[in-house]
């Protein structure tokens, strides 16, 4: 059975304080009853969307869904000139307190299709008319760039420390900036046809401690609901409440992203298969283990004995100590390995290559002593763990990046628990392991720390493998001072839809999964983008545009993407960050299929337009073309991420290098190969405001 159905709407008064604007915005939502023969008949209420007949244009804006007993046909999408057309407006008679941060973004994108707050910085008008959301990352895009008299052969011809002046906009100017044909440069000129306003965004981070936030992160994690803190929370305080939910160790495994994120050296098996793995060589001094391929760690389930959360591996604490050696770098003295069950597979002292010129013994317990007539080297260590580290071994340990850069060694599957048990600030602090053992162990570890005793490997191995233990018995919410969830998940788990767009008509609207896809470089599986409906891995913008496009539309045959394309698109273009100088090249290898492409300034050069300006008209070209494919009814969100985060990355390294250098005992303030004074902390300051001061743009198609 078919039934249409019409819905009242209402018109937008203006907004006058933001405090009316959620009022204003939920005034929009429907408010007739369906009739009870068009009530669902199942228990949950729950509908199920026909894909086959999503609005693309051939079928005239109309689109049918079945909830298993009859088949609802929807209201036509409006046309831009209906009184029913959504819209995001922002009124010139609000009152912001604060420039619009990125997680303020991010609850627009939950509002308008999940269970966000309403925004109170832009009103939204017939929120259920919304048919998709768009939301696409360019970093490397600045304000700066959007002035009329802007020169782009000499846009980056000053040095960072002084071009950072022209990112940093008044700390009181909050308000969006009109955009005008008249006042843009013409190569973004479309811009001013796509959206009404320049917004400053400001990105993720703290200014006291002179860091910047994922601004990726922060997008892709959607607050907690009032429910899922208050379980947390007696989680983490109660041994004993809670809900707890036994976890396999193979949940805790840190992602490719996340190693490389953490500084984590590479292993082949984290880089894409192809000739660029294939071509994979260790520095020199460097070994991996003998994993070809990721999925050789996995273990069947039928081998996987019932309830065990080791899932069929074996389980290794790892942790070392380490002393200075000539160069005054942190060199290996001993290395501990402890099993699952707590029994020691490996106690060594090594000796280093180079002289000691630091035992650092009230740290590491390690003395001249018990050194000198050690024999066993780095390179032995090395041959003794690659026979015992094979594909399905696990190591845990606390930031056990430094622990394997020490024993120059590589391996893909890691659970550290200063990952799983992530600070209550957020990243990218961490949690020491004595704190943790404190709070969650109710143990006293490390009490030689800063004396004669120094630490104790084994015992922070065992200290490990129990946090790790406990967290598998208690499940990924326990401990986890966890903030949010996956945006994809939410929108699957918390969806809203209403009579327009396949739920029943009564005020609020039916909870519905939305469908998601997210576009990114390199392999968009091992991100958070792994919890979209389709993940879409790219290796250049222009593959970026063809991929949202397609989650767009949706695939003809519907295999992949079902026909009428998915409700949610997140993408990242990245050509102009590599351009601009903003991409970590250190990370991985250029040529890899997750890295920065090669910039050749010169090469670059057409037509003697600067290269600049060539890459900024054909990202803007790219987002116009996507823009004119995108259905009505959509919310087209771009954003930068961040401003320029390079200048604050140089004086994060020169810190971090000044504070190694003086906690080194015996160091002298004079003779220390850089200082940090108070111009360097307040360069520091002005650098992070530059950082944080990104930029975005909202509309509607």
């Amino acid at each position: 059975m078919a039934k249409k159905h019409k819905k009242r709407s209402k018109e937008a008064a203006a907004i006058p304080t933001p405090a009316e604007f959620a009022d204003a915005s939920a005034a929009q939502e429907d408010g007739t009853m369906d009739s009870p023969q068009t009530q669902p008949s199942d228990s949950s209420g729950s509908l199920k969307r026909s894909i086959a007949h999503e609005a693309d244009g051939e079928d005239d804006g109309w689109q049918t869904i079945e909830n298993g007993r009859a088949t609802k046909k929807l209201k036509k999408t409006p046309g831009p000139d209906s009184s029913r057309y959504p819209t995001i407006v922002f009124s010139d008679k609000a009152r912001l307190q604060s420039k619009v941060n990125l997680s303020q973004i991010r609850d627009l994108i939950l509002y308008i299709f999940a269970d966000g707050p309403g925004p109170q910085w832009v009103s939204i008008t017939h929120r259920p008319e919304f048919r998709k959301i768009v939301a696409i990352m360019v970093p490397g895009l600045e304000e700066a760039m959007f002035k009329p008299d802007v020169d782009f052969s000499k846009y980056n011809s000053t040095p960072i420390d002084q071009a950072m002046d022209r990112l940093i906009t008044s700390p009181d100017d909050y308000y969006p900036r009109p955009l005008s044909k008249e006042k843009l440069p013409a190569v973004l000129h479309p811009f001013a046809d796509m959206f009404p306003h320049l917004w400053p965004v400001r990105a993720p981070g703290d200014d006291k401690l002179g860091k910047l936030h994922s601004p990726m992160q922060t997008m892709l994690t959607a607050p907690a609901t009032k429910s899922e803190k208050k379980n947390n929370s007696k989680s983490t305080t109660d041994a004993h409440g809670g809900q707890d939910k036994r976890t396999r160790i193979t949940e805790f495994l840190a992602t490719a992203d996340e190693l490389i994120e953490h500084d984590f050296p590479i292993h082949p098996a984290m880089l894409p298969e192809g000739e660029q793995r294939e071509k994979f060589t260790d520095p020199e001094g460097w070994v991996h283990t003998r994993v070809e391929k990721l999925e050789d760690g996995e273990v069947p389930e039928a081998d996987i004995p019932q309830g065990s959360i080791t899932a069929g591996r074996v389980v290794l604490a790892l942790d070392c100590e380490m002393c200075v050696t000539g160069g005054e770098e942190y060199s290996l003295t001993r290395i501990s390995l402890v099993s699952w069950d707590g029994d020691v597979v490996l106690d060594e002292l090594v000796k280093p290559d180079k002289p000691i010129t630091n035992y650092v013994t009230q740290y590491s317990g390690i003395t001249k002593e018990m050194l000198d007539p050690v024999t066993t080297t780095l390179s032995d260590i090395q041959n003794r763990l690659l026979d015992i580290l094979h594909p399905k071994t696990i190591l845990v340990g606390h930031s056990l990046d430094s622990d394997l850069k020490a024993m120059r060694l590589a391996h893909p599957f890691i659970v550290d628990t200063s990952i799983i048990f992530p600070h209550p600030r957020g990243p990218p602090l961490k949690s020491s392991l004595k704190f943790l053992a404190q709070k969650h162990l109710n143990r006293e570890v490390q009490k030689g720390h800063g004396t004669a005793a120094g630490h104790d490997s084994i015992e922070d191995a065992r200290t490990c493998l129990d946090l790790v233990k406990k967290k598998c018995e208690k499940g990924k919410a326990w401990a986890s001072n966890a903030t949010g969830e996956n945006l994809f998940k939410r929108l699957a788990r918390a969806g809203v839809a209403y009579s327009a767009t396949s739920g029943q008509a009564f005020k609020g609207g039916v909870q519905t999964g939305k469908s998601s896809a997210a576009v990114d470089w390199g392999d968009a599986t091992r991100s958070a983008c792994n919890a979209a409906t389709v993940t879409i891995s790219c290796n250049s913008d222009a593959e970026v545009e063809d991929g949202v496009i397609r989650a767009v539309k949706g695939d003809p045959d519907g295999k992949e993407i079902p026909g009428g394309g998915v409700d949610f698109v997140w993408a990242r273009m990245r050509q102009l960050e590599a351009l601009q100088g903003w991409w970590n090249r250190n990370k991985l290898d250029p040529e890899s299929a997750g890295g920065p492409p090669p910039i050749d300034q010169e090469a670059a050069l057409y037509d003697d337009i600067p290269p600049l300006e060539q890459c900024l008209r054909e990202v803007t070209e790219r987002l116009k073309r996507i823009h004119d494919a995108l259905p009505p009814c959509t919310a087209f969100i771009v954003l930068s991420g961040t401003g320029d985060p390079r200048e604050m990355s140089r004086l994060q390294a020169m810190h971090t290098q000044f504070r190694k250098e003086y906690s080194t005992p015996g160091s002298q303030w004079d003779k220390l190969s850089v200082q940090w004074t108070d111009v360097e902390i307040q360069a520091l300051r002005k650098a992070v405001l530059a950082a944080r001061s990104g930029i975005g743009f909202i509309g509607v198609k």
